[in-house]
């Protein structure tokens, strides 16, 4: 007899003995009235009260005994429910009433719950797995993954072939050591993510512009996307997302090469002139009428114009291939300020404009590159120049930030700039399109400022009003910022490079 031939029997027989019971306490009640000679009006409603009281019994007993074997199987799949974990295991040891069948049914029960979870937890750890998750290997664009350390631990097949590199080259490692990309600010992804793992769960920026060299000396250029994701459970904190531009800003890099190149060639015709102009000047000083004397004023305005439009353009050029680099030296502001504006005032004489200068007092000492810091004012006033439209005053003041840095101020009446063009001004070959067509320039200016303020570990920024003209300011650290660097350092001067940020995504120290 197998288990559930016992369980049947057992029922049976219990159900037999209560009705069996019922039947004798019933026969029992019967005689009893009949041995005492009771009426009937006892006899019946004794007997109907014995019937009645039997059947409820009967019903009570019966239920909680024959569904008791039920109870205990749905005890058991309660247990091991993943939403039920108050519900305790039933006791297998305190069962008597179709215990051998109990006991193999839950077992199997408990048996095939772990056959389950370990299925499960197949599926998950093969899910977690990057390389079976269909997304991830088949994404059509670069995708590397960091953990919580910022190693790499997985990368798709397009990101092994754009970069060049097997994933055995780059999983497992930093992610700064393994790409050791460069990026044209300060903001780099380092920097976003150490503060996103420190203020943030869930986070994600973009850079664009960004570089990377490959073992050939060329270079691959994109734009990158991050997202940050805190604690993730399958270990994947951060993802990292490609999208190549290098052909598109390849074409901007040869145009600033191209550009170059031939800029290379004025300058030795252009510093002949003027040789001559200077000579003239100092030749036919005092002796020349002053309308004659205007056009000398005018021919050294235009020299110096088209040396500063030349210097850009090489600059640029240096800066895009890290190439330009500066040294700091202790120089006092005050001076370095007013010898630069000389280089102006003529420019500016000669469109019939004044320059006022306003220096603060007992400046401190500052880390400056002169022949970059004259680019930098030299490029803003002659911006001022051109569109100061009918004003006739540009302001330069320099005084110390509520940061403690050193701010230069160079303010004008002019036209102003419209509110949507802000934002790209400091963009390499961006020109406002309402003014290019009337107002010359390259669209290099202000870019190659950011670039040379940014080396000086400043910032640099524009308030403008249209109609109501424009201030563009920038920062400069004081040399005391710097003195400990110094003391620390084998050199007399600090050596920075306009794309310095490069090296150890950080200002680059030589």
């Amino acid at each position: 007899m197998n288990d559930l031939d016992k369980l049947i029997h057992q029922t049976r027989v219990y159900l037999a003995v209560i009705i069996a019971a019922e039947n004798l306490l019933l026969i029992g009640w019967l005689l009893l009235g009949w041995f005492l000679q009771l009426s009937a009006f006892i006899i019946i409603p004794g007997a109907a009260a014995i019937v009645l009281g039997g059947c409820l019994i009967i019903t009570i007993a019966g239920a909680h005994h024959v569904l008791g074997p039920i109870k205990t199987v749905w005890q058991a799949v309660l247990h091991i429910s993943p939403t039920n974990h108050e519900v305790a295991a039933p006791e297998l040891d305190k069962i008597r009433y179709g215990r051998e069948l109990l006991v193999n049914l839950i077992g199997q029960i408990y048996q095939l719950n772990n056959v389950a979870t370990g299925q499960s937890m197949a599926q998950q750890a093969e899910r977690a797995d990057l390389k079976n998750e269909f997304v991830a290997a088949n994404l059509p664009l670069p995708l590397v993954v960091l953990d919580a350390q910022e190693n790499v631990v997985f990368m798709n097949t397009v990101a092994s072939k754009y970069l060049h590199k097997s994933p055995e080259e780059l999983v497992g490692k930093s992610i700064y050591s393994a790409l050791d990309m460069s990026f044209p600010n300060e903001n780099t992804f380092d920097k976003w993510l150490a503060e996103a793992k420190a203020n943030t769960v869930i986070d994600y920026n973009s850079w664009e512009r960004v570089r990377f060299g490959l073992a050939d000396q060329t270079s691959l250029q994109f734009d990158l996307s991050a997202y940050y994701n805190k604690d993730n459970s399958n270990g994947y904190e951060t993802m990292i997302v490609l999208f190549d531009h290098t052909a598109q800003y390849g074409q901007d890099d040869q145009a600033v090469s191209f550009i170059a190149l031939a800029v290379h060639e004025l300058r030795t015709p252009l510093t002949l002139l003027r040789g001559y102009i200077e000579t003239f000047q100092d030749e036919f000083a005092g002796k020349l009428d002053p309308e004659l004397d205007g056009f000398m004023h005018r021919m050294d305005a235009a020299g110096q114009q088209l040396a500063d439009f030349v210097s850009n353009i090489l600059h640029v050029a240096r800066v895009e291939d890290d190439q330009l680099m500066l040294e700091l030296h202790e120089e006092d502001v005050s001076e370095v300020v007013s010898a630069a504006l000389k280089n102006y005032e003529v420019r500016a004489k000669v469109r019939g404009m004044t320059i006022l200068p306003t220096i603060a007092p007992d400046l401190p000492s500052a880390a400056i590159d002169r022949v970059s810091f004259y680019e930098i004012l030299g490029n803003l006033l002659d911006n001022a120049i051109k569109y100061s439209g009918d004003s006739t005053q540009i302001k330069v003041n320099c005084t110390m930030s509520p940061e403690g840095m050193i701010q230069i101020d160079v303010e004008d009446s002019g036209v102003g700039i419209p509110t949507n063009v802000v934002p790209n001004l400091f963009t390499k070959f961006y020109r406002n399109h309402r003014t290019r067509n009337m107002i010359g320039g390259t669209g290099l200016g202000l870019y190659l400022c950011k670039a040379l303020v940014s080396a000086h570990g400043g910032h640099i920024w524009v308030r403008s009003e249209e109609g109501k003209g424009s201030t563009f300011s920038f920062t400069i650290q004081p040399y005391s910022q710097l003195a400990e660097e110094l003391k620390s350092s084998n050199n007399k001067d600090i050596t920075r490079g306009a794309h310095g940020w490069i090296k150890n995504h950080s200002l680059y120290r030589q």
